[in-house]
């Protein structure tokens, strides 16, 4: 068998770019991978094409040679840009491999060690702030509304959600300097205010899911360790599921986690096990965040196991389409030590047309595909 084609896609997901890998062979077998990232798409689907010259009349079933020649390619700029488009091509392969032998991924990697993932609802309330009309979802523009999507959650079954700082009103904001550009912007200090609010919203979800679901917050790189202290303080009452801090210095995010009994999970921004060691040495983290669409399949792996190693949990992260979403969960197929994964359930109304129908989300968990490769396809069409 030999690589003939390779094709990306950059497909509107609404308030966020998807990008998809699409590589043909020569038996007439296709196999699609997600590379998604919201800020740089261009970037990453250019990089694929990079890759071409190496990739083109190779054998697309020795997955391992093929990463290792485009990692050298690239050796000089690895991670970042250049590491999602090996992940999307990597990914790709796989998928080529399942389908030739006829096995589910995660057949490929020793799994399944489950039937079933526990996943939890994530951007709960942060994609109504900001886009609830294309959704069709009702808006946040006060605490009660808040409150009522926390029933609602607990009512569709899930025992888990996830949260941004969320200002409901009319319209609803998001709070987001680590992300924002301008003067003044950068300094990522946390206020009495902010505070008291963000005590505040979480409060309300509380209130609403009642005590059997968890509820995490996602800080990204809104703060410096000292603001995040003072957050983790104040949620301590709250029995949360965790508090998501994302930070290039390992033994910064250590302070945060020694300083607080609120679980904190972090990583969905690393790239490799080189990037991730020096945060399990820290001990940096309760739980390990896992982004499969960046790091590829088998270096996703290679961290999950080597957290497990440091007697951690990991949590794939997954805000993309249903396609990572099988990725995310294959790799839950095939590891001992999953806290729970990530789905977005409030999206643009074309993301289940992607690839070919909704996912069937059952008292908050998702069931392993059984076909072959990843157990769906991207419909180039839609896309």
């Amino acid at each position: 068998m030999k690589i003939t084609g390779i094709e990306t896609f950059v497909v509107d997901a609404g308030w966020r770019p998807w990008q998809f890998t699409a590589v043909r062979t020569d038996e007439g077998i296709t196999g699609y991978g997600e590379m998604s990232d919201v800020r740089t798409p261009f970037g990453v689907v250019g990089t694929v094409g990079e890759f071409e010259p190496i990739l083109l009349g190779r054998d697309p079933l020795a997955v391992e040679q093929r990463y290792r020649d485009m990692y050298r390619m690239a050796i000089q700029s690895p991670g970042g840009i250049a590491g999602k488009a090996i992940a999307g091509v990597e990914l790709a392969l796989w998928d080529i491999k399942g389908k030739a032998l006829g096995v589910p991924v995660y057949s490929l990697f020793g799994g399944p060690t489950r039937e079933r993932q526990q996943v939890y609802w994530s951007h709960c309330g942060t994609s109504r702030a900001t886009d609830h009309a294309l959704i069709g979802a009702p808006p946040l523009r006060s605490l009660d509304d808040v409150r009522a999507l926390g029933v609602e959650a607990h009512e569709r079954g899930f025992r888990a959600l996830k949260t941004n700082i969320v200002f409901p009103g009319d319209p609803a904001a998001v709070y987001g300097p680590g992300f924002s550009q301008g003067a003044g912007t950068s300094d990522l200090n946390i206020t009495p205010a902010l505070l008291r609010h963000i005590e505040e919203y979480i409060g309300a979800f509380k209130e609403g899911t009642g005590p059997d679901v968890e509820i995490a917050l996602d800080l990204n790189f809104n703060f410096k360790p000292l603001a995040a202290r003072q957050i983790c303080r104040v949620l301590e009452p709250l029995d949360m599921l965790w508090v998501e801090i994302d930070m290039y210095d390992p033994q910064a995010l250590a302070e945060v986690k020694h300083s607080t009994s609120v679980p904190i999970t972090s990583g969905e921004n690393l790239i490799g096990l080189r990037e991730y060691r020096p945060y399990f040495e820290a001990r940096s983290m309760d739980t390990v965040m896992i982004d499969v669409p960046w790091n590829g399949f088998a270096r996703s792996r290679d961290v999950a196991m080597a957290a497990e190693s440091y007697e951690l949990n990991v949590a794939p992260h997954n805000y993309y389409s249903h396609l990572a979403s099988m990725h995310a969960l294959h790799l839950c197929a095939t590891v001992p030590n999953v806290r729970i994964m990530e789905i977005d359930i409030d999206d643009v109304p074309w993301k289940d047309d992607l690839t070919g129908g909704p996912l069937e989300i059952t008292n908050g968990e998702l069931a392993l595909p059984t076909a072959p490769g990843w157990g769906l396809d991207l419909d180039e069409d839609v896309a």
